[in-house]
């Protein structure tokens, strides 16, 4: 079922909707009305000061949600004369940058409270996804299969394999100590006197 959203600074419905509905990751917003919220009076004044009331309101009902501008994905625009649409857009492109969100203008014959404008918004809210993705690029500097880089305790690839200061090992577990390597005989190099040298000729302890 989807959610309610309602804001103390921007104008309560003048009728039977919500200002904005969230369904999951999908928010409506209503379109919304150049009126103060104080007030609860359409503002006075040209197309300027209308449209800035506009997205005001639409601002404050998206800060409901932590949202921003930037989540809304696509517009619909109401305006009673075209003429103005040049006044509209220069308040309009104050709040967006590029990408621009999709948008749909639409001249009407006249609005609620005899306003000049109306805009309706689909948001989507991406939160979540940018939270997972900044926490993937600043916790966690490894490859795509898993394998993570330590600064300077151990590195690491894909398969498992770290590469400690003090010994080298691969996935499958095998290590090769640099203070443990061992001759034919299996004695540790510093415990056998040919160093592992001698095929067999020679008389040191690990060849009796």
């Amino acid at each position: 079922m989807y959610q309610g959203i309602h804001s103390q600074h921007a104008p309560k419905a003048i009728g039977p909707y919500s200002p904005a509905v969230k369904l999951g990751d999908f928010v409506y917003l209503s379109g919304q009305l150049p009126i103060d919220p104080l007030t609860g009076e359409l503002v006075k004044g040209d197309m300027y000061e209308q449209t800035y009331q506009v997205l005001r309101n639409m601002e404050a009902v998206l800060q409901e949600m932590n949202l921003e501008f930037r989540h809304i994905v696509k517009t619909t625009v109401y305006i009673t004369d075209l003429s103005q649409f040049t006044k509209f857009n220069e308040i309009y492109a104050t709040v967006f940058a590029e990408p621009y969100p999709a948008r749909s203008t639409v001249q009407v014959a006249a609005l609620p409270m005899g306003a000049m404008i109306e805009v309706e918004a689909l948001v989507i809210d991406t939160l979540a996804y940018e939270a997972q993705m900044h926490h993937h690029h600043h916790d966690h500097d490894g490859c795509g299969c898993g394998g993570h880089h330590h600064d300077e305790d151990e590195e690491g690839c894909g398969c498992g394999g770290h590469h400690h200061h003090d010994h080298e090992g691969c996935g499958c577990g095998g290590h090769h100590h640099h203070d443990e390597e061992t001759c034919k005989c299996g004695k540790p190099m510093d415990e056998c006197k040919c160093q592992g040298t001698c095929e067999g000729d020679c008389d040191c302890d690990c060849e009796k």
